[in-house]
């Protein structure tokens, strides 16, 4: 994969200095400058300042007295506990489909976002990641685990349990979060 270097935008900048960050201790503005020029990426030190303010990094101490700068763990990387993930995918799913290794999740409009992050921040093993638009979430899952098993899962934390496992088998569809009888002709 391509990487651009040289001027790069604002969130770009900030996004390399987070993963050189993350990979190595960094003691100073100018080494941090000097790790961003050789990956090629132009930046002062005056800049750098600031996108380390912006970041809110803040300078540790590291084992033999030396200081380093860090960043706080942010909320989008703390995992978040299986309740608040239950708690979430028992208000706003209201359907789970899957193919494959792909699970779709629908939700009332605009609410897809909220349960894309809840997927991702709950450390799910088996969930690769998230695409949410507006009242669907598209989850990719590793081929290991698969579709079924996942979308099986998710439905039990979302509290649908087996009565859902196939929209239309048992003629039981999910619409809204409610289970409706399909009317026999």
């Amino acid at each position: 994969m391509s990487v651009p270097t040289g001027r790069l935008t604002k969130n770009q900048r900030q996004h390399r200095i987070t993963k050189l960050l993350e990979a190595q201790p960094v003691t100073s503005q100018a080494q941090l400058v000097d790790l961003l020029k050789s990956e090629g990426v132009d930046a002062t030190q005056t800049t750098v300042s600031r996108d380390l303010e912006d970041l809110g990094a803040v300078k540790v101490r590291l084992p033999g007295g030396e200081t380093a700068y860090a960043l706080p763990e942010l909320p989008v990387q703390q995992i978040a506990p299986e309740d608040h993930l239950r708690r979430v995918l028992g208000e706003w799913v209201v359907e789970v489909a899957h193919s494959v290794n792909l699970i779709v999740l629908r939700t009332p409009p605009g609410s897809a976002h909220v349960v894309g992050s809840a997927l991702d921040r709950s450390g799910l093993e088996g969930v690769v990641g998230t695409v949410a638009g507006d009242d669907t979430v598209l989850v990719v899952v590793s081929e290991d685990i698969g579709g079924d098993a996942m979308a099986a899962h998710l439905r039990d934390v979302a509290g649908f349990g087996a009565a859902h496992k196939k929209a239309g088998e048992d003629n039981n569809v999910a619409l809204n979060g409610k289970d409706n009888e399909k009317e026999e002709d």
